[in-house]
C-alpha cells in the first residue's frame, strides 16, 4: 500500500489529462507524428513515457492505445481495460497475481484462435473469458461447488442444486434445449487453473502446496447414457483436501458447559475481589498471570478459555484452603521460573502450605464443606505436578498420602454411583470426579498397582448409555482409552500377587484386542489446524488419543514374560508413537507437557539408536525452562537415569540364541533415588 497522502488536485488534473486524451486523440496523433517528422534526432534523444494509458496494458508495459471506453489492446484480448487506479495496483502481492490471470487469459484466446484455424466448422467465439479471473468473489479452490455466477457472464447455473432432471447422473444430450448448441457451437478452449494452499503455525507459514488443474474442451462428449463421477474430482491431494473440509464442517460443536464444578454460578471476569497483604497479593497476581494458563491447557482448548472464570477464580473467593493452595503454587512457580533461591520465598511457599494442611483439617473436623475440602485436595495433588520440581528439598506430603483423602471425600459425596448409574442421567458431569479418575488411573500405574475406583471406570467402559466421564474434554485422551489403561495397570497388580505366566498371556492378549477396537474410526494422525490456522481441538483429541493408545500398548507389552526392550514388537510401537508425537504442537504454548506419561512409557523402553530419544530431545529445547519443572520436568531427569544405565548395561542371552537389551524399570529407579511424584 502506498503510504503517500491523498493529493485531490492532483487527481483532479490527471483526471482532466485523461478525459482529454480520449476526447481528442486524432489530434493528439497528429501533432506527435508532425513533431517527430521535424526534429527526429530530438526523438532519440528524448522520450516523453505515456502516463495516461489504461493499468492493464501498463502492466503488462505494452503501448496503449487510449481507446475509450477500451483499449484495443483490452478489447481484442477480452481483458477488463481501467483508466482509473484499480485497488490490486498498490499491493505488490496482487498485481503479481493479476498479472498471472492476463497471462492465463491470453493463453486461453491464443488457444481459441489455433483452434478457429484447424477446425473447419462455423462456430462462433468462446464466451467472454474476463468473467473466469480467480478473485475471492467468484473463486475459491477446484473443490467449492458455491461459485456464483460472474456479472458479464451470461450463463446463470446454481452449483448448489442439480438441474430438474428426472436422472441427473447419467449424460443426457438433451438436458437443456441449449446444451447441444452450447457444446458444437463454440469453439474448443482450455482454463489452467492454479491453486496454492499454505499451513501456517503459530503464525509462522510451513507447508506450501501449489497445484494446476486444465479444464478443456477439446475432449470429445462422453457417448449417452454414460454414468457421470458424482464428485468429478480426480487427485489424491484433492480428495485430502475434500476429506478436510467435510471433517471441518461435521467439527462437533464444543459444549462449554459439559463439566459440572460444584461451586455456583462462573465468573464473568478475571477480577477477584480478595483482601490480601501486599506479598500475598502479589502472588495471586503470578498465580492468574502466569500459572492459570498452563494448569488445563487441553480443558482450556475444548472450553475456549473459559476454565479460569468457570472453576479456579470462583474457588479463590470461596475455598480458603484452595486459596492459600494456589498462592503456595504461585511461590513455587516464581521459584522455578525465575530461578529465585533464599529464605524468603520458600518461607512463603512452607507458610502458605501449612495453612492448606490447617484449613482442610478444620473442615474435615466440621464434616461440611466435602466439595470444597475436595477440590482444595486435588488442588495439592495436581497443582504440584503442574509447576513443583522435582528437585525441592523443602518437606511436603506425598501425593499418594493426599489421595487417600480425595477417595474418602469421593466416597462420602457418592460420585462413582452418580456417574455410573444409568437410570440416573446427568446433564452435567462432576469435574472433580474426572480430575480424581485421572490421577486415579495414571497414579496407579507409577505405584504398580489397581485404581481405587477401577470397578467403576470398567462399568463404564461397557456402559451402552453412558460411557463418558469427561476424561476425553479434560486431557485430551479418549474415556475408553484410560479405563483400558486401568485395566492394564489392574492386570500388572495381579502380576505382582502370582498370577501364573499362561492365565498372563491370556489377558494380556485380550485386552490387546481391546486397544485395537478403539481405533476402528481412527484415520491416522493430522496436523490438528484448520482451514484458517486455528487450532481444531476435535483433531488434538485424535492425536492425543493415538499416543496415549501406543503408550498403553507398551505398557501392556511390558507385563509380558521375557519383555526385552530390543523386541522387534516394541521398537515398532516406540516408532510409530514417535511419528505421532510430532502431530502434537510444541514449544511453550504447545501440549507436550499435558502427555508426560506418555513420554514416560515410551521413552522408557527406547533404545539407544531409537529416533525417539533426538525427538524427545528436540522438545525439550524446544520448550525451554517449562521442561525443567512440573511432571514434565520429573520425565526429563527420570529418563535420562534411566537410559544412562540401559546403554551402560551388558545385554542378556535370549531363548532364540541372540543377545537382547534387558529391560531397566523407571519404577525401579524411582524407587532406588527415593522419588515418589506424580507424573502425568
Amino acid at each position: 500500500m502506498s503510504t503517500l497522502p491523498p493529493n485531490p488536485q492532483g487527481d483532479l488534473m490527471r483526471a482532466a489529462t485523461v478525459n482529454m486524451a480520449v476526447a481528442q486523440p486524432t489530434k493528439s496523433k497528429a501533432a506527435s507524428k508532425q513533431t517527430n517528422n521535424a526534429n527526429p534526432k530530438a526523438k532519440s534523444q528524448m522520450h516523453r513515457r505515456s502516463r495516461t494509458g489504461c493499468y492493464t496494458c501498463r502492466l503488462r508495459r505494452k503501448k496503449c492505445d487510449e481507446g475509450s471506453p477500451m483499449c484495443t489492446a483490452c478489447k481484442h484480448l477480452g481483458l477488463v481495460c481501467e483508466y482509473k487506479r484499480p485497488m490490486w495496483w498498490s499491493n505488490n502481492d496482487a498485481r503479481r497475481q493479476h498479472k498471472d490471470d492476463i497471462k492465463m487469459i491470453i493463453k486461453r484466446k491464443k488457444l481459441s484462435e489455433k483452434a478457429s484455424h484447424t477446425i473447419q466448422t462455423s462456430v462462433s467465439s468462446p464466451p467472454g473469458l474476463s468473467h473466469s479471473l480467480p478473485t475471492s468473489a467468484t473463486f475459491s479452490d477446484p473443490l467449492d461447488r458455491t461459485r456464483s455466477a460472474s456479472i458479464d457472464s451470461q450463463f446463470a447455473f446454481n452449483f448448489n442444486s442439480p438441474p430438474n432432471v428426472p436422472e441427473y447422473g447419467a449424460y443426457n444430450p438433451h438436458m437443456l434445449p441449449s446444451h447441444a448448441d452450447f457444446m458444437y457451437n463454440m469453439s474448443p478452449y482450455e482454463i489452467d487453473v492454479k491453486t496454492e494452499r499454505q499451513m501456517f503455525v503459530n503464525d509462522v507459514p510451513t507447508l506450501r502446496e501449489s497445484t494446476v488443474s486444465t479444464f478443456s474442451t477439446f475432449h470429445t462428449p462422453p457417448p449417452p447414457g454414460t454414468v457421470l463421477p458424482s464428485y468429478p474430482v480426480d487427485g489424491e491431494w484433492a480428495e485430502q483436501v475434500y476429506q478436510e473440509r467435510r471433517e471441518s464442517l461435521t467439527e462437533e460443536t464444543l459444549n462449554c458447559n459439559f463439566f459440572d464444578f460444584a461451586h455456583g454460578l462462573p465468573t464473568n471476569t478475571r477480577q477477584v475481589d480478595i483482601e490480601l497483604e501486599e506479598n500475598d497479593q502479589r502472588l495471586l497476581d503470578h498465580f492468574i498471570q502466569f500459572v492459570l494458563p498452563t494448569i488445563f491447557p487441553i480443558l482450556e482448548t475444548n472450553q475456549h478459555g473459559s476454565v479460569g472464570s468457570d472453576l479456579i477464580l470462583p474457588n479463590l473467593q470461596n475455598n480458603k484452603g484452595y486459596l492459600h493452595c494456589c498462592l503456595m503454587i504461585a511461590a513455587q512457580h516464581y521459584k522455578a521460573t525465575m530461578n529465585v533461591q533464599g529464605e524468603d520465598i520458600d518461607s512463603d511457599i512452607m507458610r502458605h502450605r501449612h495453612a492448606t494442611i490447617v484449613a482442610l483439617c478444620e473442615a474435615l473436623n466440621k464434616d461440611e464443606n466435602h466439595h470444597q475440602i475436595l477440590e482444595a485436595t486435588l488442588g495439592l495433588i495436581f497443582f504440584q505436578c503442574c509447576v513443583g520440581r522435582y528437585d525441592d528439598s523443602l518437606p511436603d506430603i506425598p501425593w499418594h498420602q493426599h489421595f487417600q483423602a480425595v477417595n474418602s471425600l469421593v466416597t462420602k459425596l457418592d460420585l462413582p454411583r452418580l456417574v455410573s448409574d444409568n437410570t440416573e442421567q446427568l446433564t452435567q458431569t462432576p469435574f472433580n470426579m474426572t480430575l480424581t479418575a485421572w490421577i486415579d488411573i495414571l497414579g496407579a500405574t507409577m505405584q504398580g498397582r489397581a485404581p481405587t475406583f477401577a470397578h467403576t471406570y470398567r462399568e463404564k467402559h461397557l456402559s451402552t448409555t453412558n460411557p463418558f466421564l469427561g476424561l476425553r474434554e479434560l486431557m485430551g485422551c479418549d474415556d475408553h482409552v484410560m479405563y483400558l489403561i486401568s485395566e492394564i495397570a489392574c492386570l500388572e497388580a495381579l502380576k505382582k500377587e502370582g498370577m501364573d505366566d499362561i492365565t498372563l498371556c491370556t489377558h494380556v492378549h485380550a485386552l490387546g484386542d481391546q486397544i485395537g477396537l478403539t481405533e476402528t474410526h481412527d484415520c491416522g494422525p493430522k496436523m490438528p489446524f484448520n482451514a484458517n490456522g486455528s487450532l481444531s481441538p476435535k483433531q488434538l483429541s485424535k492425536n492425543i488419543t493415538s499416543a496415549f493408545r501406543l503408550a498403553a500398548r507398551i505398557y501392556l507389552c511390558s507385563l509380558v514374560p521375557g519383555f526385552s526392550p530390543s523386541q522387534g514388537s516394541c521398537v515398532g510401537l516406540v516408532e510409530k508413537l514417535t511419528n505421532v508425537l510430532h502431530f502434537i504442537p510444541s514449544g511453550p504454548g504447545g501440549f507436550d507437557r499435558s502427555l508426560a506419561w506418555v513420554y514416560l512409557i515410551g521413552g522408557s523402553v527406547s533404545g539407544m539408536n531409537s529416533t525417539f530419544r533426538q525427538f524427545f530431545n528436540d522438545r525439550i529445547a524446544q520448550l525451554g525452562d517449562a521442561a525443567n519443572y512440573g511432571s514434565f520436568g520429573g520425565v526429563v531427569s527420570l529418563l535420562h537415569e534411566v537410559w544412562q544405565q540401559a546403554d551402560n548395561a551388558q545385554p542378556s542371552p535370549s531363548a532364540n540364541g541372540t543377545t537382547e537389551a534387558p529391560y531397566i524399570s523407571w519404577r525401579d529407579i524411582m524407587q532406588m533415588r527415593g522419588l515418589d511424584y506424580l507424573l502425568i
